[in-house]
């Protein structure tokens, strides 16, 4: 092999050596960050629970209504979808992306007008190009959201649906489930499934006889479930959002851990190859050499 082929070797081995460099500094991020989302994760838990719970117990006063528990459709559905403020994360943008382009597709055969909420830099960046409605692009995705930042979108969602903008929410994000497996799906947030009671739940509840099996005692709202259940909306929905947030940044940032260990290793693989490769050249040109020396030498003689 000539000595520019060498020099263009050893170019490449430099190459790939400083490209390994920045995908093991991006993995030893993308570990920290996993394990402070996962973290947050667990302890946003308890609170939407808790709350959840809440707003179950609520809808099973008799006579329960609310705007956000309304089952007449009209044909206008709002789409957000979390994705990513950055690429270098395996599957994590596509698979997401991928769910909520089919998601909405599948509304619009069905006749409703689809609108997007994209909360990312990637998600609006590609439903910008694809030239979907935006109805809000205000929002990313980072590791510093807080309960205030997940109520004011919370608002803003919440707004649109009691002014008539739309009557359906639908969410798109990714969920963590291990370092390794993180799942894209469809969850509905407005309206509200209403748990009613049946007839027979209500003579639970209402019976005095003693040898009857109860339930525990309806509590008592004011100055009314509806109100009660209305004014626990915005912070239902931003618990909603704000642990579907932290999810979807566990599952970037385990995505992109998972990438940049998986081209790390590549790169490793790559190295050792284009060394062995440098290393066989190199000797054949020193054998090259040798015979050049020999050859001048007995030439001489």
């Amino acid at each position: 092999m000539a000595t520019a082929n060498i020099k263009d070797v050893k170019r490449r081995i430099k190459s790939v050596e400083n490209t390994m460099q920045i995908t093991k500094a991006m993995e030893l991020v993308a570990t920290s960050k996993l394990r402070g989302a996962k973290e947050r994760a667990v302890a946003s838990q308890p609170y939407f629970n808790t709350l959840y719970e809440t707003m179950c117990e609520i809808q099973q006063d008799r006579g329960f209504k609310s705007i956000y528990t309304k089952k007449e459709f009209l044909k206008t559905v709002l789409v957000v979808v979390l994705a990513g403020d950055r690429g270098l994360a395996g599957g994590f943008n596509h698979n997401v992306l991928k769910l909520a382009e089919d998601k909405i597709k599948s509304l619009e055969q069905d006749g409703r007008t689809v609108m997007v909420f994209p909360i990312g830099k990637k998600a609006v960046e590609y439903f910008e190009k694809r030239k979907y409605e935006i109805y809000n692009k205000d929002y990313q995705i980072s590791d510093n959201i807080t309960m205030n930042k997940s109520l004011s979108l919370s608002e803003s969602i919440i707004s649109g649906f009691r002014n008539g903008i739309y009557d359906k929410v639908e969410l798109v994000y990714t969920t963590f489930v291990s370092t390794l497996v993180q799942n894209a799906l469809s969850v509905t947030v407005l309206p509200i499934e209403s748990n009613d009671l049946n007839d027979n739940d209500k003579e639970q509840y209402d019976s005095t006889d003693p040898d009857k099996p109860k339930k525990s005692a309806l509590t008592l709202y004011e100055p009314s479930a509806e109100e009660v259940f209305d004014g626990l909306i915005p912070k239902y929905i931003s618990g909603l959002l704000f642990c579907s947030i932290i999810d979807s940044y566990a599952s970037e940032q385990a995505a992109r851990r998972t990438a940049m260990e998986s081209a790390s290793d590549n790169a490793n693989e790559m190295i050792d190859s284009l060394s062995l490769l440098y290393n066989r050249a190199r000797q054949a040109q020193i054998t090259q050499e040798l015979n050049e020396i020999v050859a001048g030498q007995l030439g001489n003689n």
